[in-house]
């Protein structure tokens, strides 16, 4: 568990695809929100009450559409009453209602926890990431970016395109080289420790 002045953060994998869902509690309020109810609805739960005894569970953001990321999805918020939200362009494939869907710019609120949305297409269309300003910033991109690359395009050009493009403006441009990702499979890693491998991803082409 990661734990700052504003927030905690824990972490569960989950599912055989190895996914890693995110839990982050507002400190001075206890709200929570789940990035990616990927697997494992039991597991998930018992992450939440590790967060708030009651199992109080206010949000669950899903970062994309595929099944991997929303197999415990029906699940949770049926267990929690937590709101939905998710892409735009992603929301009408989840297994869920999606109360609120998001766009590039939103604002995303967990008690007193601000959470930027950033669009980053070519994953699947609506995939979003979460930034999450502190010492350090903090950046939940799914699969949209991982260490040593961005996410899979099956080989569409124009997608890996879009993704890097989106992933470079929206990411590397704008936050600093201490911002730790937090990606949907696998550990984490730094801004700073990829930035220098993105002239060689493009070239690639994957």
């Amino acid at each position: 568990m990661t734990r700052t002045d504003a927030f905690d953060l824990r972490e569960a994998h989950v599912g055989p695809t190895d996914n890693v869902a995110y839990l982050l509690t507002c400190r001075a309020t206890s709200a929570q929100l789940l990035v990616d109810a990927a697997a494992d609805p039991e597991a998930l739960l018992a992450l939440v009450r590790e967060g708030d005894p009651a199992g109080r569970l206010d949000l669950v953001v899903t970062t994309h559409r595929h099944p991997d990321h929303v197999g415990a999805l029906e699940a949770v918020v049926a267990a929690t009453g937590a709101g939905t939200a998710a892409g735009t362009l992603d929301a009408d494939a989840l297994p869920v209602a999606v109360d609120r869907r998001l766009e590039d710019g939103d604002v995303v609120e967990v008690g007193e926890l601000r959470l930027l949305v950033r669009h980053l297409r070519g994953h699947t269309p609506g995939s979003v990431a979460l930034v999450l300003r502190g010492s350090p910033d903090r950046v939940f991109t799914g699969d949209s970016l991982f260490p040593g690359g961005v996410g899979n395009t099956r080989g569409d050009a124009g997608d890996f395109t879009s993704l890097l493009d989106d992933v470079t403006a929206r990411l590397f441009d704008e936050l600093g080289d201490d911002t730790v990702v937090h990606p949907g499979h696998g550990a984490p890693t730094t801004l700073g420790a990829e930035r220098p491998q993105l002239a060689e991803w493009r070239a690639r082409g994957w």
